[in-house]
């Protein structure tokens, strides 16, 4: 990585081991992926009035070449679950890119329609 890690904990009791299993998982992304260029995670609990107890939100904002990578998870009582799901998306959407980027994602050739598909039909008439 060109960037180095930045790692924001708001609102959430700051833990080593939180840190760790971040960086954890950071790694793990750069084993997928060896061309991101910056990570950014910022760990929070948005709202403090919820009554079903502590909701974590996880952003991760991945720079990697052309490109940057944002996923934006809400809404898991765990904090460890919402890592999780937060960097399980985060995979999916590097795999995608590095598909894009490798030309393994088709693109379709524009549709051609004939004369006779394009535009309004004709009645017997000859009236549009």
């Amino acid at each position: 990585m060109q960037i180095p890690l930045q790692i924001t904990i708001r609102d959430v009791e700051h833990s080593e081991a939180l840190e760790a299993h971040i960086r954890g998982k950071v790694e793990k992304l750069e084993e997928f992926f060896k061309h991101i260029t910056s990570c950014r995670v910022v760990v929070e609990v948005p709202h403090k009035h919820h009554h079903q107890g502590k909701q974590f939100n996880v952003r991760i904002d991945i720079g990697v070449p052309g490109s940057e990578i944002v996923v934006n998870r809400d809404h898991a009582e765990d904090i460890y679950v919402a890592l999780r799901d937060a960097f399980d998306a985060a995979k999916r959407q590097l795999e995608d890119y590095a598909r894009k980027i490798r030309g393994d994602v088709k693109t379709h050739e524009p549709r051609r329609t004939s004369e006779g598909e394009a535009g309004v039909q004709e009645d017997e008439s000859g009236v549009q």
